[in-house]
Parts: structure tokens; C-alpha cells; sequence
């Protein structure tokens, strides 16, 4: 099956875009577990069962359309459920479940990168199998990178959110926590409206999409592919 075909495309973003996001909110919760929180735990939110975590539109509906659109892939999984006040230091222990999603997704990115290093020769010369396995470890890595560098921003509901909130006076932890009711309208904002109305404003391009390639060239070159 030749790479721009559109079920090929589909399958070597889906698949790696579903195991980062799956492993990004289970961390969320081993985390929290190990700190005193066993929520997660308790309704089944541990297990490796994608379908546990699938969003329709997050996880499916839109990675589907940028897929066969040829955009970049991006999606998110429904929120492993999370009670600060259930664990021994909420601040803390609440900024370090936060950081665990990221965390996972630069671990993640680690062996995709190692990984592709395996296979690349066996790529280079032609294996049809090497190649799909080489595109889906070369978008694990990208998406894994990019989940972690977007999840950083700080800005409320995402995980660098909750690290900000953390290190706040509690309160204005307070005020900065009501910003979250408004989450996904503020995204819609700060990602779709703004870029079109200036590309100054294009938080992806200027904020995460440098890091991403700064941190996918580092661990690329740290397995001797660049």
C-alpha cells in the first residue's frame, strides 16, 4: 500500500495518536494512585483498554479529518477522573500528576526514537513492513512530542495549567483555577480565532511547533538518524 494512500495515511497517524493519548491520561492516574487518589483506579481508568479512554470526537471524529485532510494529526482522550483533595499534599502531589502526561509522552518519544533507529535500516531498503512500522514510529515520535510540548502551555485545563495553579499563592491559585470553566472556549480563541486574525498570533506555530522540532532533532540525533 503506497504511503499517500488515504487508509495507509489514516492508519500511521490513528494508531500512534491513540496509544500516546491513551498512555498520557493513564499516567495522570498511576500517578495520582501512588499519591493517595485512587479514583481512576477504582472506575477502571488504569487499564491499557483504549476503549476506556476513546473520545468519539477527540480520539476518532478529528484525528480522521486531519488525517485524510493531510493535516497535522492532533486529538485528545476523555480526562482520567482525578480528586486533589484525596491525595497526602494536593498542591504538590496535584502539579506532579499534571507533569506525569508530558512526562509519559517524552518517554514515549525516547523509544519511538530508538525504535526507528532499529528499523530504518530495513526501511531505507525497501521492506513494506519496515516502512509502515517506520511511519507509525516516525509519527509516534512527532505526536508524543508535540502532546507533551502542548500540554505544557500554561494555560488552564491543560497540564502546565494545573503546574501554574500549583505554584500560585493559594489565592490566586483560586482565580486562576476559574479560568478553567471556560477552557474550551478560551482553545477555540487562542488557537483557531486568533491565527485567523493575525499569524503573529499563531500560538502553535510560534510557541510549541519550534520546541517540538528543537526536542524530535535532539532525540534523533541522540540515535544517530540526524
Amino acid at each position: 500500500m503506497p504511503p499517500d494512500n488515504i487508509v495507509y495515511r489514516v492508519a500511521t497517524w490513528l494508531i500512534p495518536l491513540v496509544v500516546a493519548i491513551v498512555l498520557h491520561e493513564i499516567s495522570h492516574g498511576w500517578v495520582a494512585n501512588a499519591f493517595g487518589d485512587p479514583t481512576a483506579r477504582d472506575l477502571g481508568r488504569l487499564s491499557p483498554n483504549p476503549i476506556r479512554h476513546v473520545d468519539p470526537i477527540g480520539t476518532i471524529a478529528l484525528p480522521l479529518v486531519l488525517a485524510v485532510a493531510g493535516a497535522p494529526v492532533f486529538g485528545w482522550a476523555k480526562p482520567v477522573p482525578v480528586v486533589a483533595a484525596r491525595m497526602r499534599r494536593p498542591r504538590l502531589h496535584m502539579m506532579l500528576v499534571a507533569l506525569a502526561g508530558p512526562g509519559m509522552n517524552f518517554a514515549l518519544a525516547l523509544l519511538a526514537a530508538i525504535g526507528l533507529a532499529v528499523v530504518a535500516p530495513s526501511a531505507e531498503a525497501g521492506g513494506a513492513a519496515s516502512g509502515f512500522i517506520a511511519a507509525n514510529l516516525a509519527n509516534f515520535l512527532l505526536i508524543n512530542i508535540f502532546l507533551a510540548v502542548f500540554n505544557l502551555l500554561p494555560i488552564p485545563p491543560f497540564d502546565g495549567g494545573h503546574v501554574v495553579e500549583g505554584l500560585l499563592p493559594r489565592r490566586a491559585a483560586g482565580h486562576f483555577r476559574r479560568i478553567g470553566r471556560f477552557g474550551f472556549p478560551l482553545l477555540v480563541f487562542l488557537l483557531v480565532v486568533l491565527p485567523m486574525l493575525s499569524p503573529n498570533a499563531d500560538i502553535v506555530a510560534r510557541l510549541v511547533v519550534p520546541p517540538v522540532r528543537a526536542v524530535a532533532g535532539f532525540l534523533l540525533g541522540l540515535v544517530g538518524l540526524a
